[in-house]
């Protein structure tokens, strides 16, 4: 049986952790910032931990990892 490919879109924007959550960047971010506080940007940086229901679909574009 061939090899599974894995999504290319995927594998640059979602990383997972030791126990096999998938962990992803924050939406709202990248432009249109001036009109958003400054809370709301502090609490915005870094990445966070998909729900259940996204992650399994996110590991089925995955095969591998």
């Amino acid at each position: 049986m061939s090899k599974l490919k894995t999504k290319s879109g995927a594998k640059k924007r979602f990383r997972f952790t030791a126990t096999g959550k998938v962990k992803a960047g924050v939406a709202g971010k990248r432009h249109r910032l001036i009109s958003h506080n400054g809370k709301y940007i502090r609490q915005n940086r870094g990445t966070v931990v998909l729900a259940d229901a996204d992650a399994k679909k996110i590991k089925s574009y995955m095969p591998y990892a």
